[in-house]
């Protein structure tokens, strides 16, 4: 009998646009950083400051000159220390994914597919992308489960994708410029050094956030975060035939 389980796999991924306010510092005013710690927004002036009471907050400045918002056809200018800076942030992509092939239950192997997402901001402090699966196991048909991928090298990431006779899991590995320490190699170590080798680092999908990227300001050209997805089946696994699917949600906030 041939076990048709995995032909029509697919990644629901929701894209999330964000955009988040914060404070533009403008006039004789600069932006610092430490190891710590970094001032966005800051502002030269003679008086105000935060007052607060039971039910309220109020922060105000005096003494700026030349606030308030002003547009144009191609700009638009919000100065002055209590105007809101619009950051800007989207997310497309993240298509729905059909792993393939399918798999025999007779014989066990791999399935694989892949999509990716591009994040553009003009956050100064950058953005971060996280991917958190619906259900867990993330990989369902009904009352039948695929197990999340756990590592071997847990706490890290395995480099490689690893499958047992007896065992049959879904798991992940990302992909690209902004990849997040976790993910990154030293060519058979995941954790360590900065290269990105091609479907390595591989780990299982949770119910919290998991962050995969973080990268900073990058407009105009954005940068691209590929998710590369695998089932495993050994040929002594336990699974029953059927479709199997797997929802996820992928989201950039800046930050």
């Amino acid at each position: 009998m041939t076990l048709r389980s995995f032909c029509s796999v697919i990644l629901q991924a929701i894209i999330l646009t964000s955009l988040c306010l914060g404070s533009l510092a403008l006039t004789f005013a600069q932006v610092r950083t430490s190891s710590s710690y970094q001032l966005q927004s800051d502002s030269i002036n003679f008086g105000g400051g935060l007052s607060t009471s039971t039910n309220y907050s109020l922060e105000s400045t005096a003494g700026e000159i030349a606030t308030g918002p002003a547009d144009s056809t191609s700009y638009s200018l919000r100065a002055g220390y209590q105007q809101m800076q619009e950051v800007f942030l989207s997310l497309t992509g993240g298509q729905n994914v059909s792993l393939s092939p399918s798999i025999g239950g007779l014989t066990g192997g791999t399935s694989n597919g892949s999509t990716s997402v591009v994040v553009l901001t003009d956050s100064p402090s950058g953005y971060e992308l996280t991917i958190v699966a619906a259900n867990s196991p993330a990989m369902q048909n009904g009352a039948e489960t695929i197990a999340d991928y756990v590592p071997v090298a847990s706490p890290a990431a395995d480099f490689t994708f690893t499958t047992g006779s007896t065992d049959a899991h879904f798991g992940f590995s990302p992909e690209g410029d902004d990849i997040v320490l976790r993910y990154k190699d030293s060519g058979g170590v995941c954790g360590v050094d900065s290269l990105d080798t091609t479907l390595a680092c591989w780990d299982g999908l949770s119910t919290s956030d998991t962050v995969v990227a973080q990268g900073p300001s990058n407009q105009p050209n954005g940068a691209t975060t590929t998710i590369n997805f695998r089932v495993g089946v050994g040929g002594s696994a336990p699974v029953v035939a059927g479709t199997y699917i797997a929802t996820t949600t992928l989201t950039a906030i800046p930050l």
